[in-house]
């Protein structure tokens, strides 16, 4: 199954549940509306921000209600301003109200990881580094963030334990060398990629020497990174990791690693504001 497969699925599945928690065995307060009652409304972002997670407003409203229509004022990956509408909406009273929260929710959490992603990238446009998000993302929110990470400039790292090796000191210690593991990791799947974490130069030589495809290089100084680039002569991809901040990132970039992978572009990220209004 590919990503985007993936995608869909964990999209029709994620919204199912958020939609459970909210309205549980009702909405109550939207009773209070004659059922029959039409309105229209639309959705402002209070804030500048990069927008990610159309698809799954439009999921949330298609399982409340198929009736509602949407009309999307901006595309995902697009960078609004404050007060801007994102979007229109007409349908009854009850079903706008009941999928509201689960709606604007997200939409503001994949629009603010969008919004981090895009912060990060615009930093390093001026070099050819790729930043790539990892595995800490929100539980049972992977494919959800990973997609708005893309929305914001910034790229995947592997989806998970299954599509890509990343080789880290256990695994070495287990197999009893860099060499021994990597072979293993060719035999057992070949033609997936195969990553393997260094922490020195000598590490890094004993990667390049077992031909690794990428090679991290975790909590390298300034002065170790501009070695390994200079060491690795473009034999293998070299992804710099470890402690990146806004500080570090564009000394970082320009060391000339392949890439640099960031925790923060998904596991530290604040909601845009959001709010929706009935006219």
């Amino acid at each position: 199954m590919n990503f985007t497969e993936r995608l869909r699925q964990s999209r029709i599945e994620t919204v199912a549940l958020s939609l459970r928690e909210d309205i549980g065995d009702g909405d109550i307060t939207a009773r209070l509306i004659p059922a029959e009652k039409q309105v229209t409304g639309h959705v402002i972002t209070r804030e500048q921000a990069t927008i990610a997670g159309r698809e799954w407003v439009n999921e949330v409203f298609r399982q409340v209600d198929n009736s509602v229509s949407l009309e999307w004022l901006v595309q995902d990956g697009e960078s609004v301003s404050a007060n801007q509408v994102l979007f229109r909406m007409k349908g009854t009273a009850r079903s706008l109200l009941t999928a509201e929260r689960s709606a604007l929710n997200w939409l503001q959490t994949l629009s603010g990881v969008a919004t981090n992603c895009a912060g990060f990238a615009a930093r390093v446009a001026h070099t050819n580094v790729r930043l790539l998000d990892t595995r800490k993302t929100l539980p049972g929110l992977r494919l959800a963030q990973k997609y708005a990470v893309t929305c914001g400039g910034c790229d995947n790292h592997r989806t998970g334990l299954w599509d890509a090796f990343l080789i880290k000191e256990n695994h070495i210690s287990a197999c009893g060398s860099i060499a021994n593991a990597v072979n293993e990791a060719q035999r057992i799947a070949p033609g997936k990629p195969v990553e393997v974490e260094t922490e020195s130069l000598a590490e890094l030589e004993q990667a390049l020497n077992a031909s690794a495809d990428i090679i991290m290089l975790d909590e390298f100084s300034m002065d170790d990174l501009h070695a390994a680039v200079a060491m690795n002569k473009g034999r293998a991809k070299l992804e710099a990791s470890g402690g990146i901040n806004t500080h570090t990132l564009v000394p970082i970039a320009e060391t000339g690693v392949d890439y640099i992978s960031i925790g923060a572009l998904t596991k530290d990220v604040r909601a845009v504001d959001l709010s929706m209004r009935l006219d």
